[in-house]
């Protein structure tokens, strides 16, 4: 069972990971000013992980696949990691979309 995993950055910012049954991070999010925007986060991360359309396949300057989930308003709610394969990219899409919207959250700022 896949959890969120909410962090504190250096610089004061919030951030959460979706992190795979298997302890793998396999989406971490941008930055928040606050807590509540976080979890707001998560929970669009949740809702828009089940409409395939939401995940824009990307590659990377060099050449490596990966994604990024975006919200309904087109702004970024997660980015995935830089896959070898993009069949490996899309195993991780598939496993973003089985893992978000069951999630448990892992507060550990608290």
């Amino acid at each position: 069972m896949g959890k969120f995993v909410i962090t504190k950055r250096t610089n004061g910012e919030f951030q959460f990971n979706l992190k795979a049954g298997n302890g793998q991070t396999i989406l971490a999010s941008e930055g928040y000013t606050t807590k509540a925007a976080a979890t707001n986060g998560i929970e669009s991360v949740k809702t828009n992980s089940q409409d395939d359309g939401r995940f824009d396949r990307k590659e990377s300057s060099n050449g490596k696949p990966y994604f990024n989930l975006k919200a309904s308003n087109g702004q970024i709610i997660g980015t995935s990691e830089m896959y070898e394969s993009v069949a490996a990219r899309e195993n991780g899409i598939e496993s973003v979309k089985k893992n978000a919207p069951d999630a448990e959250t892992d507060d550990q700022t608290a």
